[in-house]
């Protein structure tokens, strides 16, 4: 399982409006994000800097890439949803700043429990 970590940027003026299309999503995009392997989807906003987190984990981020880059839903989609972003060249499902994990609590406590540790 990976775990995935974006930012993007959204017009500060249209932040309402984007908040509001997520409310909800379409049902069938709901279905084409859970076909492509992504799950524990989360998007929060930073409402000051009108920037947004989003969160997912999947087992091939790469093979859920290529999936949405081929559904026609999600190219509907992310056409209605272009609008909204500041300097993103492409579909934001394609384009989103990618974040490097730097810390993990549970890979972190595993790797420092007893049953992890090796005996001299």
């Amino acid at each position: 399982m990976t775990r995935i970590a974006f930012t993007l940027q959204v017009r500060p003026e249209m932040l309402d409006a984007y908040i509001e299309r997520h409310t909800p999503v379409w049902p069938e995009m709901l279905a084409e994000i859970a076909a492509a392997g992504r799950r524990n989807y989360s998007i929060f906003v930073d409402r000051e800097n009108a920037r947004l987190f989003g969160y997912y984990e999947t087992d091939d981020d790469e093979a859920a890439r290529e999936y949405l880059a081929a559904s026609p839903v999600a190219a509907r989609w992310e056409a209605s949803m272009a609008e909204f972003f500041v300097g993103l060249e492409g579909r934001a499902d394609q384009a989103a700043t990618t974040l490097v994990e730097v810390f993990n609590l549970a890979g972190q406590l595993a790797d420092a429990s007893p049953e992890s540790s090796t005996a001299d």
